[in-house]
């Protein structure tokens, strides 16, 4: 199965490792954290498919963590919660939660939704690669949980890229994937400033990328671990 990144936020130590071993055992690469600082921290650092968010947590509410993270990220969240009331689940649904499962609940119903909401919402057509998220469902490039906003060509040139991470692609090969492969419209100096831009946006340091390396008199190189 694809590798979805699921993070558990849920301060109930027995129930929190029950899940991730029961998770991980499916195949699933999980996370936890006990507490809404150390949820948000995960989540602003980007790369997870789902959050599982427990209701009540020792420095806060999943409420105020879902207003929160909503404000920048649309990633799925199931809110687990022992508070069975009608006016917390339409509060939560209207804070951006996509379900809403009351304990004590069926672990085979937990894991079918999840499952659900993961192909309803393209999890496997993402790239991560550290802080960076690549969206391939819709296009868009996410970093630290914040969205950069790419023009048509950066987007197919770092996609190109990070799709063969690790391997060296020539100058010659970048122009004949992304842009005419007679060379039209380009000259000599064509990738290495698109290359520049690009780095620009998603590099902390541009001067020093992490990601995008340069390979003297060849070309360059996507040096990370993505993951599908």
């Amino acid at each position: 199965m694809d590798k979805y990144c699921i993070l558990i936020i849920e301060d109930d130590t027995d129930l929190r490792e029950g899940l991730a071993f029961s998770l991980s055992g499916d195949g699933y690469v999980v996370t936890e954290v006990e507490t809404k600082k150390d949820g948000l921290r995960e989540i602003a650092g980007g790369g997870y498919d789902m959050v599982l968010l427990d209701c009540n947590l020792p420095d806060g509410t999943g409420f105020e963590l879902c207003r929160e993270v909503r404000s920048y990220s649309d990633v799925p969240i199931i809110m687990l919660t022992a508070r069975d009331t009608e006016m917390d689940e339409i509060r939560a649904l209207e804070l951006g939660v996509n379900d809403y499962v009351s304990k004590p609940f069926s672990l085979g119903v937990l894991k079918a939704r999840a499952k659900r909401l993961l192909k309803e919402r393209g999890g496997a057509a993402k790239l991560t690669c550290g802080a960076l998220t690549i969206d391939q469902s819709t296009g868009r490039v996410y970093k630290r949980g914040k969205e950069i906003l790419l023009s048509k060509l950066e987007y197919r040139l770092l996609l190109y890229l990070a799709e063969n991470k690790n391997h060296i692609l020539s100058k010659e090969q970048i122009l004949e994937k992304i842009w005419d492969s007679d060379g039209r419209y380009v000259d000599n100096n064509t990738v290495s400033v698109n290359i520049s831009r690009l780095r620009t946006k998603i590099e902390d340091d541009a001067s020093n990328p992490v990601w995008i390396k340069t390979v003297h008199g060849i070309g360059y190189i996507w040096k990370d671990e993505c993951k599908e």
